[in-house]
């Protein structure tokens, strides 16, 4: 048995953020059921080009496999009745919309404990429940912006930059996957659940960490860096190599020791200029200078074979091909395999949360509204003819089957 079977989420969830916290549960066992809206034709994701077909696209089969789903529309009576219904055999309601909207479509703590006094009601929105942007949509872009992150990012001389991944919205993702954790051993312990008011700019804040300690206590200013070298450790960065890039970082007096005998530059580790991490960064250009010159005589892959040797801290810059034919990708296991009707096979990375083995296969991303049936009937104990009679209302939208 997984970890978390027995942990059952209702999630109004879509595109990234949401999505991704749950597919780190939902591969540990935890039962997630999306409900999607009938209006829109489910999950945005279903539809993000450019690889889509039909109802589902290989964005969607990424942040959904080992999920459930079902249509449904809570702002009719009988959709609301059977959320309700839901609410009261489940964990968690989870929801990644817009910070005000919870509490206007009533799936807070406060508008649910009636129904389930231990439920846990997870938001993750992009500026929180309260606050001056409250009302907001937010998006990775506008919180790599606002949080500071693109003023770091990038060459000195360029634009402002983003990460090349949406780390907000993964980061998000993870934080929400925790707070869910937490909530519903705290609900099953005293009995009582509770609001988690998360939001991606929180998480964009708090991921600042150090920089912001730096700032608020000593009046740092966070600057980009040339080859996105490390704020406060020499040598920790990339170097061009003669046909390619490659990291190398010093974070520990023996890693330059032994980088400055492999370097067949022994002097330098004793050298009054560098032979501390104060002086190597106070004297950063001349060291700089020293390390680039002599990087660049060889290739990456024997610059990395060397020093990996070495035990110094090193890694080549591949490409996300390459990363993912890497042989230390393949050994981990973290490709995961699945076949859809629509798509054929489709492969994607695993859940990064290794709890147990990872033996067990892994089920594809959900048709569109595929577990109604076992939903009402299994899950609900709902009997035909009520399951008929919802079938012609407007609860699975004005055009359900």
């Amino acid at each position: 048995m997984k970890p978390l079977a027995g942990i059952r989420i209702i999630s109004l969830e879509q595109y990234g953020a949401g999505p991704f916290a749950t597919l780190h549960l939902a591969d540990l066992g935890a039962e997630v059921i999306k409900i999607e809206d009938p209006s829109v034709r489910g999950d945005v994701g279903r539809h993000v080009p450019p690889y889509s077909e039909g109802d589902t696209s290989l964005f969607f089969e990424t942040f959904n496999r080992n999920k459930r789903s079902i249509l449904l529309d809570i702002n009719t009576p009988e959709g609301r009745a059977i959320f309700d219904d839901l609410v009261k055999v489940s964990d968690v309601v989870f929801s990644n919309l817009r910070g005000d909207v919870p509490a206007k479509i009533g799936i807070t703590y406060d508008a649910l404990k009636h129904l389930n006094p231990a439920i846990v009601c997870c938001s993750l929105s992009g500026y929180g429940m309260e606050g001056p942007r409250a009302k907001d949509p937010g998006y990775d872009y506008m919180l790599q912006a606002l949080g500071g992150w693109m003023s770091i990012t990038g060459d000195p001389d360029g634009a402002p930059t983003k990460t090349g991944l949406s780390l907000v919205d993964f980061s998000g993702g993870l934080v929400a996957s925790g707070a869910i954790l937490a909530g519903v051993i705290g609900a099953r312990r005293d009995g009582i659940g509770m609001d988690c008011d998360l939001s991606l700019y929180d998480t964009a804040i708090g991921m600042l960490s150090y920089l912001a300690t730096w700032h608020l206590s000593a009046g740092h200013e966070p600057l980009r860096t040339k080859n996105s070298a490390h704020p406060s450790i020499v040598p920790f960065q990339a170097f061009q190599a003669t046909d390619g890039w490659f990291v190398v970082g010093c974070a520990k007096e023996k890693f330059w020791q032994r980088l400055a005998e492999e370097i067949q530059m022994p002097e330098l580790a004793t050298d009054p200029r560098f032979d501390s991490f104060g002086n190597r960064f106070n004297n950063s250009v001349e060291l700089l200078d020293i390390l680039e010159r002599v990087f660049a005589t060889r290739t990456v892959e024997s610059w990395v074979t060397q020093l990996r040797a070495a035990s110094i801290p090193c890694g080549a810059v591949q490409t996300v091909g390459e990363a993912l034919a890497d042989s230390h990708t393949i050994e981990r296991g973290l490709i995961v395999e699945t076949t859809t009707p629509a798509l054929g096979d489709v492969k994607s990375v695993a859940s990064a949360m290794r709890v147990g083995t990872r033996d067990e296969p892994h089920r594809r991303a959900p048709l569109l509204d595929e577990d109604r049936a076992d939903i009402l009937s299994s899950m609900l104990n709902y009997d035909a003819e009520k399951i008929e009679q919802l079938n012609a209302s407007n609860a699975f939208g004005t055009k359900n089957s």
